[in-house]
């Protein structure tokens, strides 16, 4: 069996008497969706920051590709591989697609901007920059600034922004939400081609796309995981339909 990229155990966070990570263990597998769901103020946030770097936990272990990374900080965690998307975007809306991935070309490869170079037409940063879009499916907005594009294509900017940095493992927090329908299923449709090129942590609330992608599902509550299965053990699971799916789920 595969070793996991991302190796999580018995990691604790707590903030006074308030024990928001409460010795959570969990592993990313290659190739697989992996969903984190639980209710608001079950600790996932908590949990996507100390795993990200923007967190320290007070104890516990976070392992990427084998390596101890809770010494790095979120710069030092990305360079490695570590890919991660936002509940609220993180663009750069005033710049185009193609010059948002440029600057993750850019700050991979250690370049600079300055002397008035002209970017635009830098092939170094232009071709890795466009392949990136390509891989997301948004060669065709390449020059549209990102504060014009859809919900959706912006989290496939942020995606390929982060493969653009060699992404070797993605964390989406909530990528579905403030989406419709159609949205969702967009969205949906290109995540479950996106573990193709790398494993996804997922944070979601859309239990239809849960359940559609996720390979493997993990509950958290009060900041315990209390299950994590397949699709069916979850959903058959007594104490995960009693704590969150509800009885009719």
């Amino acid at each position: 069996m595969a070793e996991p990229i991302l190796d999580i155990r018995d990691l604790r966070k707590s903030f006074g008497a308030l024990k928001a990570t409460d010795g959570v263990s969990l592993d990313l597998k290659p190739g697989e969706i992996h969903a984190l769901i639980g209710p608001n103020g079950a600790g996932k946030s908590t949990l996507i920051h100390q795993i990200a770097g923007s967190l320290q936990p007070d104890s516990g272990e976070i392992r990427f590709e084998g390596r101890d990374v809770k010494p790095l900080d979120v710069a030092a965690r990305a360079r490695l591989g570590m890919g991660r998307t936002f509940q609220v975007s993180s663009l750069a809306p005033e710049f185009s697609a193609l010059r948002n991935v440029m600057l993750a070309v850019q700050a991979r490869q250690g370049s600079s901007f300055r002397f008035f170079r002209p970017v635009m037409h830098d092939r170094r940063l232009t071709e890795p920059a466009k392949e990136a879009l390509a891989r997301v499916g948004l060669s065709d907005r390449a020059d549209v600034p990102a504060a014009e594009l859809s919900h959706g294509e912006r989290r496939q900017l942020e995606i390929a922004i982060a493969l653009a940095l060699g992404a070797k493992a993605f964390l989406l927090d909530e990528p579905m939400a403030g989406m419709g329908p159609e949205g969702s299923q967009a969205l949906t449709t290109f995540l479950d081609g996106l573990r193709a090129e790398a494993p996804i942590l997922l944070i979601e609330h859309d239990m239809d796309a849960v359940f559609a992608l996720a390979d493997r599902i993990s509950v958290l509550v009060y900041g315990r995981i209390i299950a994590t299965g397949t699709v069916d053990e979850i959903r058959n699971h007594p104490a995960v339909r009693e704590a969150y799916l509800g009885e009719g789920a």
